[in-house]
């Protein structure tokens, strides 16, 4: 198990790093002030098209796309992930580079099942970062963790999809930018509960089509906005399914299994933030005669969070590693498992980073508390903690299974090569 970078990953991430620090990071009191200053919580600030462009420039674009292409990508999963990492200690760095979700898991499917002329009119422009999209999968009336239980409808009427549901948690799909959804829905009930649902392409200016309003996450209304939404008697032309009636929820599966890992990969960089924050605040604070870096309790978190962090990075890279070895499904377990820690470790050390800062944490003057709003949300995100665990226990007791003849087997060790 080799866990080093390739040359070009080494390169990239040598000029990640300096991105970040020389232009990410400056930007992120000027991307706030853009949107205060608009009226607009979903105003897009000038200065991300400035970002972009200097991303473009330094070929730090498309990162995640595991193939190559002429806008970009060709990395494994391993090699992504420490770059995947720098970006998520921004809230603003993703998006900077092209690889902010939805839209990364969008391209994805749009790559492996999208028509030729799905890829041009929508694939095309969100490589190029011109557009946004959403994804609209989960809904409010029913537990969306079980995606069989999703309720909208996705009929067939002669040449079109007339489609009647309502959505919500529909990331991005608050900005004016977000021109495409990628709609789950049901088109046979009487198929088998794994084959009922399909996916379909929506554009947001099509009739019918309603953002209901802004969903806010602790209190933060975030500038992507996730939103209800409403779909009444929408229609869209057939040609508009993606794959094959009945296949939604295996085209859900294979986008949920790289983006579940680029989340956990941008958590372990918004714990690196929070960890440097909290250390630098340590040294500058001084409390009943001496620096908090001196107390002991504060030691103690700071140890703690160094090692939990490094954990969760080391369980990470071995997803990413058998994913590049293997397949997704070989991963299945590795993938729950780091999608059930990385985000409660950065929770974790977050609330550390808080404390350390005591009042400042909370406050708008550091970016702890979005941070936190953020990570805590994760935990449900793609899957909630609990269905991660449910499959992660099934798949590891199925390990030990006894066979029909009443032996136990031996164990599956496919968790653990090397």
């Amino acid at each position: 198990m080799d866990f080093d970078l390739s040359p070009r990953a080494q390169a990239l991430r040598e000029q990640l790093l300096d991105f970040m620090d020389r232009h990410v990071y400056p930007a992120e009191a000027v991307y706030d002030r853009q949107i205060d200053e608009s009226g607009d919580p979903h105003f897009h600030p000038p200065v991300m098209e400035e970002l972009k462009t200097e991303a473009r420039r330094r070929g730090l674009w498309n990162l995640f796309l595991p193939h190559e292409t002429e806008w970009g990508g060709g990395l494994s999963n391993l090699d992504y992930a420490p770059l995947a990492e720098i970006t998520g200690g921004s809230t603003i760095g993703p998006e900077a580079v092209n690889c902010a979700a939805p839209d990364t898991g969008n391209m994805e499917i749009l790559t492996m099942f999208g028509t030729d002329a799905q890829q041009r009119e929508w694939l095309r422009p969100l490589l190029e970062g011109e557009i946004r999209s959403c994804f609209a999968m989960t809904e409010p009336a029913v537990a969306s963790s079980d995606a069989t239980n999703i309720e909208c409808r996705i009929e067939a009427d002669g040449d079109e999809y007339l489609i009647n549901g309502r959505k919500w948690w529909s990331s991005g799909a608050g900005r004016e930018r977000c021109k495409i959804a990628i709609l789950m829905g049901k088109t046979d009930l009487a198929a088998p509960a794994h084959r009922q649902q399909s996916m379909v392409l929506v554009p947001m200016d099509t009739p019918g089509v309603t953002v209901v309003r802004d969903q806010l996450v602790f209190g933060f209304n975030d500038p992507e906005g996730h939103c209800e939404v409403l779909y009444q008697d929408v229609r869209v032309p057939r040609s508009n399914l993606l794959g094959e009636e009945g296949g939604g929820f295996a085209i859900a599966q294979a986008r949920l299994g790289p983006g579940r890992i680029h989340h956990c990969m941008r958590s372990i960089g918004a714990a690196e933030r929070a960890f440097e924050l909290m250390c630098r605040r340590a040294h500058e604070r001084v409390a009943f005669g001496r620096p908090l870096a001196e107390q002991g309790v504060v030691r103690e978190w700071i140890a703690d969070s160094r090692v939990e962090i490094d954990q969760a990075r080391l369980l990470t890279l071995h997803a990413a590693w058998l994913m590049d070895r293997y397949d997704n499904k070989v991963a299945r377990n590795a993938i729950s498992a780091i999608k059930i820690a990385a985000p409660n470790m950065a929770t974790r050390v977050i609330d550390r980073a808080i404390q350390v800062h005591g009042g400042a944490g909370v406050a708008q003057d550091f970016p702890l508390a979005e941070m936190y709003a953020h990570q805590r949300t994760l935990r449900l995100a793609d899957g909630p903690d609990e269905v991660h665990r449910r499959t992660l226990g099934r798949l590891e007791l199925g390990r030990f299974a006894p066979s029909g003849d009443g032996k136990a087997p031996a164990a599956d060790r496919v968790g653990a090569r090397a």
